[in-house]
């Protein structure tokens, strides 16, 4: 069963929440709160949708939607804003600070529950653009787009702080034969196999993503000891995954980058190399970079 969405009625008279709470009864789960300051805490647990009273003691709706839409964990959040003056000069300030729709009271179920669902329904759809613009659609891995987005911010990071970026390339063994041996289909449910293999392998909040055909890119926040053991552990698990019954292996190349190493594409150029050579030397192995020199393991 589907989860009911979330929408949070933000007003300091406890009737008009009621109201709310009737109209919106058995279609939504419904959160409440009878201030600004209440409204900001409990966005960060993130509604789908937020009813915003406009006539509030202390700190008005406006200013509570102005916050909201300045802040990057609630800005993607629609705003409904609700109140009595209904002069086109009130209705422009709200959309212009960032809410999605106005509702006038006296309050009409009909209008209310129109209205939320419309625009749960558009959030709705933009969440999915949103994911199709950044993840690759057969496997649901970033893409090399969201990468290279990824990739500058944390070297950014990592010179300033002076930490370590280990970019690790991965290129499947043989592909194009499995795929031609078997057929298209079955070679998709092998790279899905093979992704969910790589997010099981590896942290959340480090960064794995498909950069074309059986490529795939990992990039983590670590020195070359923990990157190679994690890499050589990823090796072995997949010639162990037998994914319906076929053998698959990869071809691994691994860096490791410095403060004075902040060219994203240079690094996959080294990553490059190494996987060439992991190729050269027999498949199913791991090359790194280290030095100037590119060193087989495994």
């Amino acid at each position: 069963m589907e989860a009911l969405s979330v929408v949070l009625v933000v007003d300091d008279v406890k009737t008009n929440v009621l109201i709310m709470r009737q109209c919106l009864k058995g279609q939504h789960q419904v959160w409440a709160a009878a201030s600004g300051k209440e409204c900001l805490a409990l966005a960060k647990q993130q509604p789908d949708l937020i009813l915003l009273a406009t006539d509030m003691p202390d700190m008005n709706g406006y200013e509570v939607c102005q916050q909201l839409k300045m802040d990057t964990e609630t800005a993607h959040i629609p705003v409904i804003l609700v109140t009595a003056k209904d002069a086109n000069d009130d209705e422009q300030k709200g959309l212009a600070l960032g809410a999605v729709d106005y509702i006038t009271k006296p309050i009409r179920p009909a209008i209310v529950r129109a209205r939320v669902a419309t625009h749960l329904q558009l959030k709705s759809h933009r969440s999915k653009l949103q994911f199709m613009a950044l993840h690759d659609q057969l496997t649901g891995l970033y893409n090399r787009h969201f990468l290279a987005e990824w990739a500058a911010q944390h070297l950014s990071s990592m010179a300033r702080h002076q930490t370590e970026l280990s970019v690790v390339m991965l290129d499947l063994d043989d592909f194009k034969k499995i795929n031609d041996f078997n057929g298209h289909h079955v070679g998709d449910k092998i790279l899905q196999a093979v992704s969910k293999c790589l997010q099981d392998s590896f942290r959340k909040e480090d960064m794995v993503a498909r950069i074309g055909g059986e490529e795939f890119i990992i990039l983590m926040e670590s020195g070359m000891t923990e990157a190679r053991e994690k890499a050589e552990g990823v090796r072995q698990r997949l010639q162990q995954l037998k994914p319906m019954g076929i053998t698959v292996t990869g071809s691994f190349g691994l860096l490791v980058a410095n403060a004075q190493m902040t060219d994203f594409s240079h690094l996959l150029v080294l990553a490059e190399e190494a996987v060439y050579k992991a190729k050269a030397d027999g498949r199913n192995c791991l090359v790194y970079y280290d030095n100037g020199q590119y060193i087989t393991v495994g």
